[in-house]
């Protein structure tokens, strides 16, 4: 049997079901073209032929369901990722927050955590480290594991230095990590205010009052209703006159949540709640 090269809407809403029913993930929201994608790219790399042959592994091997997930979930990030958008919390949200006697800040959709090491960084930088709480949920287990052993390949780390750099940083960048190996270790004492928790962004809801909240590159994902009702989500979550930093591909336009926002720097995608 020649392996299987497209999807229908009727497959994928059978795939679909079967996970929300199984396992609780909603994934009916999601941008059907990213979502056949990946799936597609899921059952080529697992060697599995036809829908069948998936519909059964889904049901009877979690472990399956486990690889599956991380596959599907979008998993793409590094330190110090677009580094104006990170000049730029250095030099307009950082100085603002500062005001604040906690601040608390929300990273959604934080993959492994390079994001969250970055913003640690900052906050160290600043001098508001010891005032931050950083609540950093992802969809998939797997990455909240990884991100809480605070790891990186070593490999990664001249790239990512350079992106520090070019984001204002004037340190040198290797302090904040101890290589061992083929692994660098984030420095134990940057990530102590992180609390790394699973949130699934389609069901959960409020769970703290945040002045800063980060989901970036994650809403693309997404169709338009379910970013809108993301965008609710984000706005009931933030204090007044908070913060929200979306990807610089993505955009607030077209959801009917973009008049209680101003804009702080448009290039970044930086906005602020207006009341």
């Amino acid at each position: 049997m020649n392996p299987k090269t497209d999807i229908s809407a009727n497959e994928l809403a059978e795939i679909v079901s079967l996970i929300k029913h199984n396992y609780g993930y909603d994934f009916g929201d999601y941008a059907r073209a990213s979502l056949n994608r990946r799936i597609m790219r899921f059952m080529d790399t697992a060697r599995i032929k036809n829908l069948y042959d998936l519909k059964y592994h889904l049901t009877n091997d979690k472990d399956i369901f486990s690889w599956f997930l991380q596959t599907v979930t979008v998993n793409v990030t590094e330190m110090f990722r677009d580094p104006v958008f990170y000049k730029a919390l250095r030099e307009k949200v950082l100085p603002k927050l500062a005001s604040y006697p906690i601040i608390k800040i929300w990273h959604a959709g934080c993959s492994t955590g390079e994001e969250v090491f970055s913003m640690c960084i900052l906050l160290h930088e600043a001098g508001l480290l010891d005032r931050a709480r950083i609540y950093a949920t992802d969809l998939n287990p797997a990455n909240i594991e990884k991100a809480k052993t605070g790891i990186i390949p070593v490999r990664y780390m001249k790239d990512y230095t350079a992106n520090y750099i070019q984001s204002g940083g004037t340190s040198d960048f290797s302090m904040y990590y101890t290589a061992r190996y083929e692994n660098a270790i984030i420095a134990k004492d940057l990530r102590r205010n992180v609390i790394f928790s699973q949130h699934n962004l389609v069901s959960d809801q409020v769970f703290n009052e945040f002045q800063l909240i980060c989901c970036r590159n994650v809403l693309i994902y997404f169709n338009k209703e379910l970013q809108n009702r993301i965008f609710h989500l984000f706005y009931d979550s933030l204090t007044p006159m908070g913060y929200m930093a979306i990807g610089m591909k993505e955009s607030l336009l077209f959801t009917d949540m973009r008049h209680k926002f101003e804009t702080v720097q448009s290039a970044t995608k930086i906005y602020r709640r207006k009341t």
